[in-house]
C-alpha cells in the first residue's frame, strides 16, 4: 500500500480521505462490485478444485463414512442434522460420538448471516476487526485514535477504550498476544506501542492513565528514515512480533529481549501483509505491492539470506494473506481483484521474468479496476485456485479462512470495497453469501472461533455483527441453485 501521494509529506495527506466516509453514489441495496459502466460481477460456470487441499477440505467437513452407509445416498453433497443426530444416538458410527468432520458437516451449513446488529458507531473510519483465537475478546480499530475491546462472552461489552498515541494517519493494525494479556497496535511509524490491557480501567490514554511501550523497530542505521507498519502479528508462543512495513522490508523483534532480532530487505515494494505459516513460527509468509507472496524460513535465513521460495500469480500487489496455519497453504488478497489459493510445494526459487501486463493507468486508490483488465492471466501463476467477486480498492481490504471448529475450514471469507462482505466455497468457488449492510468499504471482518457469528468494520464507522438467524429458522441453503457462482481457476 502506497501511504505516501506524490510530493505530499505524511503529516499532509488525504485530508479529504481522512473524514468519514460515506458515498452516495452506492446504495446499501443488492450492488454490484465496483468498476466501468455495466462493469458488474461475471458468472461462470463451477470448475471442483482438483487438487489436495480439496480432498483434505471434504474430510474435514463430510460425514463419517458409517454415517454416509446408514444415511443412504453417499454422493449427497449434505445430509439432514436430525438424521445425523439420530444416527449418533444409535452409535452407528461406533465411535458414540460425532467425529470433528460430523460437527463441521452440521455447522458449516449455519452461516452467520443474519443482521446485522451494531456493535458500534463513532465517526471515524473503522479499520480492524478481530476476535482473539479463543473468542473470548474481540478488537476495532478506527483511524481516530481509539482502539475498543469488548467481552464478547459478555455480549461485545466494551472492556478498553484505547487512546492510541504515535499515530500517524491511522492505526494499520492491531494483534493481541495468545494469552490475551497484551495488545500490540502499529499506524505509519516504526513503532508498535504494547500495553497490558488486563488492568482494571476502562479508560487507556497513551501515558496518562496506563503505559503504552513503544517499541522501536528502525535500527541505527535508518539515517532519520520514517517508515510505516502496515502488518503486525505475534507469534504463536507470544514472544515475538513480526511486522510489514512501507521500507520493503520484514522485522520481527523479540519482546522478551525487548530489541530488534531480524530485518529482511524483502522485496521491491511495500510489504502489505506478514504471517507466521504455523505454531512453529519458523515460516514467514509475506506479500507485497511488487504483486510477489514469498516464503521465508527462519533456520536457514541467515546462512542463504534468501526466500525459501517464490510465488507469482498476482497481477497487482498483494493486501493481505492468511495462513491455514498447516505450514503448506494460505490465500492472498490481490488488488487484480482476486483471491488466491496458494501451496508452497509449488514455490519456485526465483522470479521468472515475464513481460509487463499494464497497457493502461491505474491507481487503486482513487481509480476502478479497469474492465479490460479482469479477465487477464498471469502466464506462471504458480497458485491453486483463483476466487473473484468482490472487490478490492482503496485500502489493504483483508480475507481468512474460516474457522476451523466450526467449518473445516470450508469457506473463505473478504471484505470488499462495494460495502460487502463476501464468503466463497473454498472448494467449488461459489459465493455462498454476500452480506449487505455498510455504506462504504469493508476494510476487514472476523469469524468467531467457535459460534455462527461474523463481525465488520466499515469505513463508514460501523462495527457490524452477523449471526445465524435464530427463532427456530432454518439454515441458509449453501448449495441453493440460486446463489452466485464464482469463477475458480
Amino acid at each position: 500500500m502506497f501511504f505516501r501521494p506524490w510530493n505530499t509529506a505524511i503529516g499532509d495527506m488525504g485530508y479529504a480521505l481522512s473524514r468519514l466516509e460515506i458515498d452516495a453514489d452506492y446504495s446499501d441495496s443488492e450492488s454490484s462490485p465496483v468498476g466501468d459502466e455495466n462493469d458488474g460481477p461475471r458468472s461462470s460456470s463451477q470448475i471442483d478444485l482438483d487438487h489436495e487441499v480439496a480432498q483434505l477440505t471434504k474430510l474435514r467437513s463430510s460425514p463419517h463414512e458409517r454415517l454416509k452407509r446408514v444415511l443412504g445416498r453417499r454422493d449427497e453433497v449434505t445430509f439432514s442434522p436430525v438424521k445425523m443426530l439420530a444416527s449418533r444416538e444409535g452409535n452407528y458410527s461406533g465411535r458414540g460420538r460425532f467425529s470433528a468432520a460430523d460437527r463441521c458437516h452440521i455447522l458449516n451449513k449455519y452461516l452467520p448471516v443474519k443482521g446485522p446488529s451494531i456493535v458500534d458507531q463513532l465517526t471515524t473510519r473503522a479499520y480492524v476487526s478481530q476476535f482473539s483465537n479463543d473468542g473470548s475478546l474481540f478488537v476495532a480499530a478506527f483511524q481516530g485514535s481509539n482502539i475498543k475491546v469488548y467481552n464478547a462472552d459478555m455480549g461485545l461489552k466494551l472492556q478498553k477504550n484505547i487512546l492510541a498515541k504515535s499515530l500517524r494517519w491511522t492505526v494499520t493494525d492491531t494483534a493481541l498476544s495468545p494469552d490475551k494479556r497484551f495488545l500490540v497496535y502499529a499506524t505509519m511509524s516504526p513503532i508498535v506501542n504494547i500495553l497490558n490491557i488486563e488492568s482494571a480501567g476502562t479508560e487507556s490514554h497513551a501515558n496518562v492513565t496506563e503505559i503504552h511501550e513503544g517499541l522501536e523497530f528502525s535500527g541505527d542505521d535508518e539515517g532519520g528514515y520514517s517508515f510505516g507498519i502496515f502488518s503486525v502479528k505475534f507469534s504463536n508462543d507470544g514472544r515475538e512480533l513480526v511486522a510489514g512495513s512501507s521500507d520493503d522490508s520484514i522485522y520481527v523483534y523479540d519482546i522478551e529481549a525487548n530489541k530488534l532480532s531480524l530485518r529482511i530487505q524483502a522485496h521491491t515494494s511495500d510489504v502489505n501483509s506478514v504471517c507466521f505459516a504455523d505454531e512453529t513460527s519458523h515460516l514467514i509468509y509475506s506479500g507485497s505491492d511488487d504483486n510477489l507472496c514469498k516464503v521465508w524460513d527462519r533456520r536457514c535465513l541467515r546462512s542463504r539470506g534468501k526466500p525459501a521460495g517464490i510465488l507469482t500469480g498476482h497481477l497487482e500487489g498483494i493486501t493481505f494473506l492468511d495462513s491455514r496455519n498447516d505450514g503448506r497453504y494460505f490465500i492472498s488478497n490481490g488488488k487484480d481483484q482476486t483471491i488466491k489459493l496458494w501451496d508452497i510445494r509449488k514455490m519456485s526459487s526465483n522470479v521468472t521474468r515475464t513481460p509487463a501486463f499494464r497497457n493502461y493507468e491505474w491507481d487503486y486508490r482513487w481509480m476502478d479496476y479497469p474492465l479490460r483488465a479482469r479477465d487477464v492471466k498471469h502466464p506462471c501463476d504458480q497458485s491453486v485456485a483463483t476466487y473473484k467477486g468482490h472487490s478490492v480498492l482503496r485500502t489493504l481490504i483483508r480475507c481468512y479462512f474460516s474457522p476451523e471448529y466450526s467449518t473445516g475450514q470450508k469457506y473463505i471469507y473478504t471484505g470488499s470495497h462495494d460495502y460487502c462482505v463476501y464468503v466463497y466455497d473454498l472448494v467449488s468457488g461459489a459465493q455462498v453469501a454476500r452480506l449487505v449492510h455498510h455504506k462504504s468499504t469493508v476494510r476487514d471482518c472476523s469469524w468467531h472461533p467457535y459460534y455462527p457469528t461474523l463481525v465488520s468494520s466499515s469505513f463508514d464507522g460501523d462495527i457490524a455483527k452477523w449471526e445465524f438467524p435464530g427463532n427456530g429458522e432454518n439454515p441458509i441453503p449453501v448449495h441453493n441453485s440460486r446463489s452466485h457462482r464464482r469463477h475458480i481457476d
